[in-house]
């Protein structure tokens, strides 16, 4: 017990002075092919401090094209033509699911928990620590370097270039590039991939998924999901470095 409050006061430490708790006084920026919106959310997180990461622009991906060129026409059509209607159920359902509780938050932990169960690793919990302990923080730090791209880039969403773009939702209050599923979505997968290599071309094809499901509901585009997987990689890659020397082999 006392190892275990010694442990947790370590991380509560750290975590009062991570930057969570800042307060945004800045202001939205206008112009052309800017995000127009108020109170946009997690727009301090650009500033928090991550877990492995040298800062939150780390991986920053480059600038996105200018929204009135020729790459952003096609990357708008391709939105706009995607099926939404009543007769798209399979991916108006699938988009929906992305954007639940589930998609959101807890399918990582599921594939690992089913998993960790099949090969009877319930059976040594320091193992079960770890894998979870490794998607949960290799997640925090994508999250952190994936607002710094919004953040950094405030570019515009899909139906704020073409209102006649009718997402499946509300469009969630902050800017598109990179996208978060992507981002969140590759990073997660990758990791489950590397701690469970027999189910490593199933978990990713689960992880593009969250990221194609953006597309499919209207509310990024295809640049969205490239960049956010690119730098969902790069996190993921770090966190497996630092695995692949944690002791544990």
């Amino acid at each position: 017990m006392e190892l275990g409050r010694q442990v947790a006061a370590r991380v509560i430490e750290r975590a009062k002075a991570d930057g969570s708790d800042a307060v945004w006084t800045g202001t939205v920026p206008s112009g052309k092919c800017m995000w127009t919106g108020a109170n946009p959310g997690n727009v301090t997180a650009m500033t928090w401090r991550p877990i492995l990461l040298a800062s939150p622009s780390e991986f920053r991906p480059i600038p996105p094209p200018t929204c009135d060129s020729p790459t952003m026409a096609d990357q708008v059509a391709t939105v706009k033509s995607f099926p939404r209607s009543p007769s798209a159920f399979v991916t108006n359902e699938k988009a929906m699911w992305w954007q639940g509780p589930q998609g959101l938050n807890t399918w990582p932990y599921d594939y690992a928990s089913k998993w960790v169960f099949e090969d009877k690793l319930d059976q040594n919990p320091p193992r079960v620590a770890r894998v979870y302990a490794l998607i949960a923080s290799a997640f925090y730090d994508a999250f952190v370097a994936s607002q710094d791209g919004k953040f950094t880039y405030w570019y515009l969403r899909p139906s704020q270039l073409d209102p006649t773009i009718v997402p499946l939702f509300p469009v969630p209050n902050f800017p598109s590039y990179p996208s978060n599923h992507a981002t969140f979505s590759t990073t997660r997968a990758e990791m489950l991939a590397y701690l469970f290599p027999a189910h490593a071309d199933e978990i990713r094809a689960v992880g593009k998924e969250g990221g194609d499901s953006r597309i499919w509901a209207g509310i990024h585009y295809q640049i969205d999901l490239d960049s956010g997987s690119q730098v969902g990689k790069s996190v993921a890659g770090k966190f497996i470095a630092w695995a692949n020397t944690d002791g544990s082999q």
